[in-house]
């Protein structure tokens, strides 16, 4: 198994491929690498499998703007003329 840590965006082209055992004890590195360079990408298999940020990057990403309301008024479609109808007799049955 090899992880891939990626470089900083402005060495980007350049990737550095660590061991397991070389990227558990170098963890520390690899956690201030994203802290300081930006998101650092690891890989499994050859495969992106996880990528290491920040935690404020994290929040920043994560962060909720808006409510739902206002998300539907700012919505393209809210002008499409969508006709819903609901059905008068109710949800249908399910067998189990």
């Amino acid at each position: 198994m090899t992880i891939v840590v990626s470089k900083t965006r402005k060495e980007a082209g350049s990737i550095e491929a660590w061991s397991v055992s070389k990227a558990k004890a170098k963890l520390s590195e690899g956690i201030q690498r994203a802290l300081s360079d930006g998101p650092q990408t690891i890989t499994r298999k050859g495969r992106k499998a996880v990528v290491v940020v920040s935690a404020e990057e994290w929040e920043r990403k994560t962060r909720r703007t808006g409510n739902l309301a206002e998300f539907f008024a700012e919505s393209l479609l809210r002008d499409a003329k969508v006709k819903i109808e609901r059905l008068k007799h109710g949800p249908p049955k399910i067998d189990l």
